[in-house]
């Protein structure tokens, strides 16, 4: 149960509605007994009748009437007692279970806010679809205890607390060996609830491989198909799931074992109370009528002590998804406090920046500036360090030695989610969402821009003539991560989004690769306008690309080894010059 724990804070806030869920239970239970000293009263009435009606010889008594009209005045008490009971059990159940929903909503809200929150190292450990898993399949399991569970085990209690109170008035003796069972049971659970919990903890582990290896499946579907290995990742999923039906079965052993219990116990229960209730008959301290409603007692009593096995699989796998759940919530999220920043002013600054993967240097010893309204170019090639360095100036990554500096300010002393509203960032692995194109471009910026604006951002990246040859232009949906779209096509419609937030620093990261030189040529022409008040960041591997910039770093093994203007660069031999000729002469051969 201590996973559970996390949970209480929940149950604190929605004190109110679990507070009237245990009066409906208490209520409906007093209805739900109620019946069987109803019964009790009735069969010792009529027996009282018939012994009159037999043995004293009552003339004029018309036995048959008298118990006729008793049947129908007792079963209205029945059936009376039936319905409150009913009515009773819908408000527990629009509360308790009502309860359940509104922590469940919380809940995966909460899970969500903190994703968002969790920087990418989380990500690059963690499969997507086992965070999804954690989301939706484990929630789900939370909420079943949450509801289901707390409900039955509530009634159970209280059921039990006025059941055997009333045995108890009525015959210690008696209730005491009809009670004899339920610590057998207890003790049972008790065991079987290890085995339960351990094969539950696995069960949910193998159902995040299957979510993940599914959402592989579909998300590269183009791929697999491409290569017509259907039949093979149709055999490895078989065996996945061969694998979880295993375990599902196994659990599934173990929970068939507490219902034919459950029924065993409650049988001899009541053959104890047939047999000792006869005896005390027979003894003039026990009634017919006690018999019977010892009887209705027991068999009350059947679902509720049947569904502690339920119950119990039910808060073993609730806390076996909530351990999961808890340890994804207990990662340390990013700290996106520090000062506040309205505006880039004036210089970033990187002194003796390191940055290492997994003990692996990426980046080392990286000492540059970048002025305001400078255009920088960084190029070099695959694996030179180019992204990673780009996402240390969004602050994706931290420096693992070396500082950057803002203005003069440490970048990790700087409020994040603040910093971030003045960047245009065009990763180099481009993702558009499965919405409309202006929504993709729209997003990052406010709900209240100007069409306008979006459609200026979609010229200077020079996609929105491509926009226009589709039917529904700018509301046209691009399915998930915008297959409608072409490679080129896609980059674009990142540069718009970029374009249009009007950002103090703008980061292009290999932005311009999926796109011919004609039409790199309209988007830098652009650029120069859409770069005089602002700082751009141009990383690529080709020379074309940065060859306007106001400063160039070439980067090698994570190292800058050469940096100057273009001009520098060319009037001696250096790296860059040997780029910039080597790229002309492939251009002239094509």
């Amino acid at each position: 149960m201590k996973p559970l724990f996390y949970l209480n804070k929940y149950f604190k806030k929605y004190s109110g509605y679990l507070g009237l869920g245990i009066i409906f239970v208490v209520c409906s239970n007093i209805f739900a007994i109620l019946v069987a000293p109803i019964v009790r009263t009735a069969i010792d009435s009529m027996i009282g009748n018939i012994r009159l009606y037999t043995i004293l010889n009552v003339p004029n008594f018309d036995v048959a009437t008298k118990i006729g009209k008793m049947a129908l005045f007792f079963g209205g008490l029945v059936i009376l007692s039936a319905i409150v009971k009913g009515v009773f059990m819908y408000f527990m159940r629009q509360t308790i279970i009502v309860m359940s929903r509104y922590i469940e909503y919380d809940l995966k809200n909460e899970i969500f806010q903190h994703y968002q929150k969790l920087g990418a190292h989380f990500y690059r450990k963690n499969y997507t679809g086992d965070l999804m898993n954690r989301i939706s399949e484990d929630v789900s399991q939370v909420r079943m205890y949450l509801g289901p569970a707390i409900m039955y085990t509530i009634n159970l209690i209280v059921l039990f607390i006025l059941v055997i109170s009333v045995m108890t008035s009525i015959n210690p003796t008696i209730t005491m060996y009809v009670l004899i069972p339920l610590p057998i049971l207890s003790i049972s659970i008790y065991y079987v609830s290890e085995v339960i919990n351990k094969r539950s903890s696995v069960l949910q582990a193998k159902l995040s491989d299957i979510t993940t290896y599914v959402q592989e499946a579909f998300s590269g579907i183009r791929v697999l198909k491409s290569f017509a290995a259907e039949p093979l990742f149709n055999k490895k999923f078989g065996e996945v799931s061969d694998e979880y039906k295993s375990l599902y079965m196994r659990l599934v052993q173990v929970n068939a074992l507490f219902f034919p219990l459950t029924m065993m116990l409650v049988g001899i229960s009541v053959i104890i109370t047939i047999y000792f209730g006869g005896k005390q008959v027979i003894a003039g301290t026990f009634s017919f009528g006690n018999i019977a409603e010892y009887v209705i007692y027991v068999n009350m009593l059947t679902w509720p002590v049947a569904s502690l096995g339920w119950v119990t699989s039910i808060i073993q796998r609730a806390s076996a998804s909530q351990e999961r759940i808890n340890h994804f919530l207990h990662q340390k999220p990013d700290d996106t406090s520090g000062e506040t920043m309205e505006e880039f002013a004036n210089t970033i600054n990187f002194d003796n920046v390191s940055f290492s993967f997994d003990d692996k240097e990426v980046l080392h010893k990286l000492n540059f500036s970048i002025q305001k309204r400078q255009t920088i170019g960084i190029i070099g090639s695959t694996g030179s360090g180019k992204s990673t360095l780009a996402s240390l100036l969004v602050g994706t990554y931290r420096p693992t030695a070396g500082s950057i500096h803002i203005d003069g300010k440490n970048l990790k002393d700087i409020n994040l989610h603040d910093y971030r509203h003045l960047i245009g960032y065009v990763p180099q692995d481009i993702f558009l969402f499965s919405e409309s194109i202006e929504d993709n471009i729209r997003f990052g910026t406010t709900q209240e821009t100007d069409i306008e604006d979006i459609i200026e951002a979609a010229k200077a990246a020079d996609v929105w003539d491509d926009i226009n040859e589709f039917n529904k232009g700018l509301q046209t949906e691009l399915g998930e991560r915008g297959i409608t779209l072409s490679g080129g096509q896609k980059q674009r419609v990142a540069l718009a989004r970029a374009f249009v937030r009007n950002p103090d620093i703008l980061i292009l990261d290999d932005s311009l690769s999926a796109v011919d030189t004609g039409t790199e040529r309209k988007i830098k022409d652009n650029l120069k306008s859409i770069s005089k008040n602002r700082t751009t960041i141009l990383i690529s591997h080709r020379v074309s690309t940065v060859e306007d910039a106001d400063f160039i770093l070439v980067m090698d093994d994570g190292k800058i080894i050469e940096q100057g203007s273009p001009k520098e660069l060319m009037s001696r031999p250096s790296t860059y010059s040997d780029m910039v000729k080597a790229q002309s002469a492939v251009n002239q051969k094509v």
